[in-house]
């Protein structure tokens, strides 16, 4: 609340944009957490994509205590988030774009050290976050992976380590960038931090600070693991042209790309207990790796231009790299054996 005759604080030429589904339950959390900033934005969008309960009038109850910031409501029929937050993109009036959904949260410093980071000269930053679910809380070190020795773009590409939740960008960059494809059911903005940041002399930063509180609940959209695996295999072919001229073998980190999301797959099928989902996504991995060999040697690549013929010694180190890779995959998820067994009445 501001204190009448105060002089009036100076807001962050910053707009925070929030896609909003059926998140009368949540929304309350994650506005008053960009009350609670130490560095105010000027403005909050939040994009009711057309929930069936009370979002909406949630939302605006908190213009008060979000207050001097300007908070705009939207309301719309439903048509996903990645059209939600195109929407709030382009009604926004700031410099800045900042992201953060319904259900999750800010801790205060996060606006402060954000813009702290882009004065340096920056066009783009992330950061750390905590990943809360019902087993507690679990660090998503993106920093650790965006220091790798390797050039960091290709480090996303392979691992994807920029939280949505944690970017403040420049509204033009986006815009410039095409937005949000919303034809993506899943994984739209990894999509389009590739789009963005595939420009020679983007600038970004991703800081060693857990900034933001990332909840997964039943209905997230990281909790749809087959729909992100869809996703996901879209974009890797088509961002992997932007490898060339910053990875020696673009082909070594398309395949590394689809062995990661197989991995993930895995990895949260397991956290379900599911195993026979576990299995599957293991078992697809082979598949999708000899379906991406054909289609780097069909020039996919190259954006379609047949590349010259390979000797055969290339193409059979490739064939055996790939065996190799499968089978130290394979191997990681031995202990599936027994409880698949099982399922099928063998164990």
């Amino acid at each position: 609340m501001t204190v009448p005759g105060a002089p009036s604080p100076v807001l962050a030429d910053v707009a925070v944009v929030m896609p909003a589904y059926k998140a009368e339950a949540t929304i309350a959390r994650a506005l008053r957490s960009i009350a609670r900033q130490t560095v105010k934005p000027a403005q909050v969008i939040v994009i009711d994509d057309g929930s069936p309960d009370r979002t909406a009038e949630a939302a605006r109850a908190m213009a008060g205590e979000l207050a001097p910031t300007n908070l705009v409501v939207l309301a719309g029929e439903h048509r996903g988030a990645g059209a939600a937050r195109n929407r709030g993109v382009r009604a926004a009036a700031a410099t800045w774009i900042a992201f953060l959904d319904a259900d999750d949260e800010w801790l205060a410093e996060k606006l402060a050290r954000s813009l702290a980071a882009l004065d340096e000269g920056f066009d783009f930053v992330a950061h750390d976050g905590w990943i809360v679910g019902s087993g507690g809380e679990t660090l998503n070190a993106c920093a650790a992976r965006f220091a790798e020795p390797r050039d960091p773009y290709v480090t996303l590409y392979r691992k994807g380590y920029i939280d949505n939740c944690s970017v403040v960008a420049r509204r033009a960059d986006v815009l410039a960038a095409g937005g949000f494809d919303e034809n993506l059911r899943n994984a739209q903005d990894f999509d389009l931090w590739l789009a963005m940041l595939k420009r020679p002399g983007v600038r970004f930063r991703v800081l060693a600070e857990p900034l933001v509180r990332y909840h997964i609940t039943p209905g997230s959209i990281m909790s749809h693991v087959w729909r992100r695996v869809d996703c996901c295999k879209i974009i890797t072919r088509r961002h992997a042209p932007a490898l060339l001229g910053r990875e020696a073998v673009p082909l070594a980190s398309l395949l590394y790309r689809t062995v990661a999301i197989h991995a993930e797959a895995v990895a949260a099928f397991r956290r379900r207990s599911d195993i026979g989902s576990a299995t599957l996504a293991a078992a697809r991995l082979p598949v999708a790796l000899v379906s991406d060999l054909g289609w780097a040697a069909g020039g996919g690549l190259r954006g379609g231009e047949r590349p010259a013929r390979r000797s055969s010694l290339t193409a059979a180190a490739l064939w055996l790299w790939v065996l190799g890779a499968t089978v130290a995959y394979l191997a990681q998820f031995r202990d599936l054996a027994g409880p698949v067994a099982r399922l099928f009445g063998l164990g």
